[in-house]
């Protein structure tokens, strides 16, 4: 499949990304949508299971009949199985009249059972038997009912280990995951998040008629290397909260660090005991990254306190250069970076630095400090992540939680080939 039909799939369906992982996903709904297989979508909460059913059922041959789509962890167990396959007059109390379910509602069409693995084992018999033969009983019912639907679940369990505590029928699982497709969350797919962030930006801002001049690289860099836990809802909501509260400004990397860290200072102290669902790699990258962003706010703060006329050095993320202010110290143009250009660099306020970090001499003792960069961390530990790998590039990119590509990329950026 060539990558414009690709892109044109995803424009239809409303898919955003394009990494490798993303693309396989399109590639998998062309190949299955047109066929009447049950598909299993799996993925942490927020991956987007809903958008990926949309898409399965656009592009089926029932895109014309009814889709309707059912939360299971959302309805009450005693009354859903009522609400699937419907119940008849005097049933149960509050019965008076014939009522179709679900499944006879979808007839002819699709139904989305999200969230299948909170269904009640009693519930899921009957599920099954709809899979296997078309038909079922309606509450209170002797007559059996026959449906023609097509059925695409969703879960963000792990169904074998709900099989393993007996809270889920084997049989129905072999059933269900004929076709499986699993979303991964947004931090295996880091590169996409500045697409989904400008989309999610430009489309708030013009449905709610607010001004929206953008993010500033370093902002967008900021929320490529947050783990999101939430995936993207959470970053979703967050773009959107964001553009309300700095309407009309450019959203630099000091707003999204003080909301991101206002957020986990609220959180219980890392300093306390506590039980970790995560990896040891994991958790060192997690606790570096949260220190260098105290770290940067720290920083920040201390700018605000210096005044005008003090000396300072501006660091570029971008190019690694530190740029000495000529109108603070000399008034006169000085040599600036690796080339022999002249420049003079004009006093500005901090907050529009798109991606400048602006330092005190006279405040910040660099000695204590041990003039360490944001990017000398970075290449630290990218250095140690490879050694610890033996130079594996795919374990380390894993332990890093970033794409090969990304790595390979810092690995030529800081001169680390295996050579050296």
């Amino acid at each position: 499949m060539n990558d414009e039909h690709i892109d044109k799939l995803q424009q239809s369906f409303g898919i955003l990304g394009e990494s490798d992982r993303i693309k396989e996903i399109v590639e998998t709904i062309d190949q299955v949508a047109r066929t009447d297989i049950t598909i299993l979508i799996c993925g942490e909460s927020g991956t987007g299971k809903e958008v990926i059913a949309n898409a399965i059922y656009r592009h089926s041959l029932r895109k014309h009949q009814p889709f309707v789509k059912v939360n299971c962890g959302a309805i009450p167990a005693g009354i859903l199985e009522s609400e699937l396959f419907g119940h008849v007059k005097g049933s149960f109390t509050g019965a008076t009249d014939d009522r179709k379910g679900y499944f006879e509602t979808a007839n002819h069409g699709t139904i989305f059972l999200d969230e299948i693995g909170e269904m009640p084992l009693a519930t899921q018999v009957k599920l099954l038997r709809v899979l296997e033969l078309g038909e079922f009983l309606p509450v209170g019912g002797s007559e059996a009912r026959r449906v023609d639907v097509r059925v695409i679940t969703a879960t963000n369990k792990d169904l074998t280990v709900e099989i393993e505590r007996e809270n889920f029928r084997k049989d129905l699982y072999y059933r269900i995951k004929t076709i499986t497709l699993t979303l991964p969350p947004l931090r295996k797919h880091p590169e996409d998040i500045p697409l989904m962030v400008q989309k999610f930006a430009i489309d708030f801002a013009n449905h709610n008629a607010i001004a929206f001049k953008g993010f500033s690289p370093t902002a967008l860099n900021i929320l490529r290397d947050y783990t999101w836990p939430g995936n993207t809802r959470e970053l979703k909501n967050f773009v959107e909260s964001m553009i309300v509260l700095q309407k009309g400004e450019v959203i630099t990397s000091s707003m999204i660090e003080k909301r991101l860290l206002g957020e986990r200072r609220s959180m219980p102290s890392p300093h306390l005991p506590m039980k970790i669902n995560k990896s040891l790699d994991q958790a060192e990258r997690e606790l570096i990254i949260q220190q260098i962003m105290m770290l940067r706010q720290e920083l920040h703060e201390i700018h605000e306190a210096v005044t005008t006329n003090q000396s300072s050095v501006k660091y570029d993320t971008r190019r690694h250069e530190l740029e000495l202010s000529p109108t603070r110290l000399t008034g006169q143009p000085v040599l600036v970076g690796q080339g022999a250009h002249h420049t003079q660099i004009e006093e500005k306020d901090f907050e529009e630095q798109e991606n400048a970090e602006i330092i005190s001499n006279d405040i910040i003792n660099q000695e204590s400090l041990g003039k360490v960069t944001l990017a000398e961390v970075e290449k630290e530990l990218i250095q140690r992540t490879l050694k610890k790998f033996n130079n594996r590039k795919r374990q380390a990119a894993n332990a890093l939680q970033i794409s090969e590509r990304t790595l390979y990329r810092k690995i030529n950026e800081y001169g680390l080939d295996e050579s050296r």
